[in-house]
């Protein structure tokens, strides 16, 4: 079994069916990353959200960008989260609640419902690489987005946490082959085909593992690391021992956005 992330639409479904997953990554990365300004709050911190616009989010997730961020949600004409699963629009639901402005919409970003020139801002954050089709999903975005429109997109550098732990576990060929498809070094090439103006920005960022059963289940919650979970997980636990200094882990983090009009 290879180790990346799959863009097979199916597979994807299936991996982000319900929020357990996602959730366990988003508390293990809350926990340990040693940037404590949070990436989502970075993230947030580039937006231009304005009075009275309307924005629509492509795979919103559980909905966690905008939690603790009503002023941005009330700025809002209209916001629209929207997801592949129904899982993950059920859990956004439940932490954002019903609000006059918001709409929880299904949504594939090859193929959005949505007329031309709707949307002054539409985000995409880490799923892009997901995408079967990628320039068609760019050339959607680009159609819903009002002229002068801003499109902002998250994505994983290539000198992550996942080609360490493939490193540490021996893994290659075959059992490693990660989901390169939209990342921080080449996701502005292919963003060019759709946008003239396109601005990368990296968010310095790095992970202090204390706990190695946190980083186990980490690896749990991820579909594609089964290759490594075939393994016993006593054989699981003393490999990550032996990368452990003073009783902890320390893995990179190559995050960053692109800011696209």
């Amino acid at each position: 079994m290879k180790i990346g992330s799959s863009n097979d639409s199916e597979s994807v479904k299936a991996q982000y069916s319900t929020s357990k997953g996602l959730d366990i990554r988003i508390t293990f990365h809350d926990k340990y990353s040693t940037n404590r300004r949070g990436y989502g709050p970075w993230l947030v911190s580039n937006y231009d959200i304005r009075e009275g616009i309307s924005v629509l989010e492509v795979g919103c997730g559980t909905g966690a960008l905008w939690l603790g961020n009503d002023d941005l949600v009330e700025r809002c004409n209209k916001l629209v989260l929207s997801d592949l699963s129904e899982g993950m629009l059920k859990k956004a639901k439940e932490n954002l609640g019903e609000k006059p402005n918001v709409e929880y919409r299904i949504e594939d970003i090859q193929n959005l419902s949505y007329d031309d020139d709707t949307f002054d801002v539409v985000i995409a954050n880490a799923m892009l690489y997901h995408v079967p089709d990628l320039p068609r999903g760019l050339r959607e975005v680009r159609r819903v987005l009002k002229n002068g429109g801003v499109f902002y997109c998250a994505t994983l550098g290539e000198n992550n946490f996942v080609e360490k732990l493939a490193e540490w576990f021996r893994l290659s060929g075959e059992d490693f082959d990660p989901n390169h498809n939209f990342t921080m070094q080449n996701g502005a090439e292919k963003l060019h085909t759709v946008f003239d103006d396109v601005t990368p920005l990296f968010y310095s960022d790095s992970l202090h593992i204390t706990e190695i059963e946190d980083l186990v289940a980490y690896l749990r919650s991820l579909a594609s690391f089964k290759a490594v979970l075939n393994l016993p997980e006593q054989k699981i636990r003393d490999i990550l021992a032996e990368r452990a200094t003073d009783g902890a882990i320390d893995l990179p983090k190559d995050y960053g956005m692109f800011i696209c009009r």
